[in-house]
């Protein structure tokens, strides 16, 4: 990134994710990337350096897809832009249109099958989502007349409430608008309450016109990842593939160097038969198969963290930034080596056997002193695994990687059975060797916890608050809080290590919500508890 390049602050960020589908294939724009992502399976991408683009980058782009035969953009960072268009995204020779449209950040571009178009924007917390006919046939000329939409009520929705856990009590920022027409009604989504915040998520109001009146969706946030190693999961787009699922892209936080350090996340997306928006980010950042996977895309693979809290031993560490931080399932937190040479190691202990089946290493960057788009970047290592902590056999051997892979996901073509697991460096783009967590899929060999016992949830006379409690089982690593607005309708959830209470402060007042629970370990799940419905 080069936001904070005048700071001296060097970090990497993907955000504000627009995705679309043209001729068959899948185009991805993200906020000040030096060009675009293009795919053919919505898995594997390749990055397109278009002849013409915003030198900074765009900014909070829209996209949109013209039937197939035209491939529209906004994004100019200053505000102020043209329409971009081509028929080409892959040579990317874009052209403007000879007009210009004022005072739009986070824009969205929709044109519905009557050929009508439209505009729609919002990035602040003062301001709703605004909307504006364009006429496409004339350079995207805009209406006098501006459209009020909608704006944050956190006085009503708790989620909306600005702070890490909804903690604050004003309204937080609104943007990042994205338009979805599905069957006959329309989804306009926005993020809330702000990007750095666990609590980012994804809302969206429903309509039968592209400008209204929309009533809120009582699902809402139909995307929230508020528990578990990363978060967030707002400011997004949902777009279909050509197997007629949907999908979700989203933004999470990493927010270390700064608040605007982030991550671009894709979860399976569905329409039920009431017509509610949901993303599934249940166990979401753990393995789940890909959209590429045919019959199994979306689905969770059911392998556990195996390295939660596990013991670790480093060829070195500086200060407090030490190998213990390897295991905590936090993003935020890292290991930092003393050097970068090839003596630098890490050694988990797994405590038993377990079958592996995937591992991840998420590098961080320290004070790395990169900036902009930088070619033939790279990382370089070695993951072997023991049964006895003398004998390794190799696990993962990215020796020769010529890749750039700083959030690296290795599926093992066959499953190994191992208690250490080791960690040998050679290589990366960085001036420092920092890590912020090495994650071990897979499945062990002994008991999963037992059903949760005395769980509770009592809403407090603020209604957009509950205090949940549960027995601590020592036999658990974590537990999932699900709860919804119907019993079979409970698609929300946190995922929550080594506690037994949640202060959930991100419900509706006048709805009534069913919750339930369940522990698990790095050998399954246990058996969820009976649904207790509030009111």
């Amino acid at each position: 990134m080069i936001y904070n390049a005048n700071d001296g602050i060097s970090y990497r960020s993907g955000a504000d994710p627009a995705v679309v589908r043209f001729k068959g294939e899948y185009y991805l724009f993200v906020t000040r990337s030096m060009g675009y992502w293009h795919s053919t399976d919505l898995t594997n991408w390749n990055f397109i350096t278009p002849e013409k683009w915003y030198f900074q980058g765009s900014n909070a782009p829209a996209a949109h897809n013209y039937k197939d035969s035209v491939l529209y953009v906004m994004g100019d960072p200053s505000g102020t832009m043209s329409v971009l268009y081509t028929d080409n995204p892959k040579k990317g020779d874009w052209k403007a249109t000879p007009a210009l449209l004022f005072d739009l950040q986070d824009p969205a571009l929709f044109i519905d099958d009557d050929e009508k178009a439209y505009v729609y924007w919002g990035s602040s917390n003062v301001f709703p989502i605004r909307a504006k006919t364009v006429d496409k046939n004339k350079n995207f000329k805009p209406s006098i007349q501006t459209d009020t939409l909608f704006g944050l009520n956190a006085l009503q929705h708790g989620w909306e409430r600005f702070g890490e856990d909804n903690e604050g009590e004003i309204s937080g920022y609104i943007e990042g608008a994205w338009m979805t027409k599905y069957k006959d009604s329309y989804y306009l989504q926005y993020a809330a309450p702000g990007t750095e915040f666990n609590v980012y998520g994804d809302g969206a109001y429903t309509s039968k016109s592209p400008l209204g009146p929309f009533t809120y969706m009582a699902n809402n946030p139909f995307s929230f990842k508020p528990g578990g190693f990363i978060n967030g999961a707002g400011h997004g787009s949902t777009v279909d593939d050509i197997e007629g699922k949907y999908w979700h892209f989203s933004t999470m936080a990493v927010s270390v160097n700064v608040n605007w350090e982030r991550r671009i996340s894709l979860f399976p997306t569905y329409f039920d038969a009431d017509g509610l928006l949901y993303s599934d980010s249940y166990f979401g950042d753990y393995p789940y198969y890909a959209p590429n996977a045919k019959e199994k895309a979306g689905e969770f693979t059911g392998w556990m963290l195996l390295s939660y809290n596990k013991k670790v031993e480093t060829s070195s560490a500086v200060a407090a930034y030490t190998g213990n931080l390897l295991t905590d399932e936090n993003i935020k937190t890292f290991w930092l080596a003393e050097n970068t040479d090839a003596s630098q190691w890490v050694e988990i202990d797994l405590e038993k056997v377990s079958s592996i089946y995937a591992l991840q290493i998420n590098f961080h960057d320290y004070q790395s002193n990169l900036y902009g788009r930088i070619p033939n970047l790279m990382h370089q290592y070695v993951i072997k695994g023991s049964l006895n902590g003398k004998d390794w056999f190799m696990l993962v051997d990215k020796s020769a990687n010529t890749k750039d892979v700083p959030n690296d996901y290795v599926q093992l073509e066959q499953a190994k059975e191992a208690r250490y697991i080791r960690y040998e460096h050679l290589k990366v783009p960085t001036p420092h060797l920092a890590i912020s967590d090495i994650r071990i899929f897979g499945r062990g060999n002994g008991k999963v916890p037992k059903a949760v016992k005395k769980f509770t949830v009592k809403r407090q006379a603020d209604e957009r608050n509950a205090d949940i409690t549960w027995e601590h089982d020592p036999k658990a690593n974590g537990y999932n809080i699900l709860w919804g607005i119907a019993p079979d309708k409970l698609y929300s959830s946190w995922l929550i290590y080594g506690k037994d209470k949640l202060d959930l402060r991100s419900l509706t007042k006048g709805q009534s919500y069913y919750f339930a629970i369940e522990s698990f370990n790095e050998n399954g799940i246990s058996t969820r508890s009976e649904i207790l419905k509030i009111d």
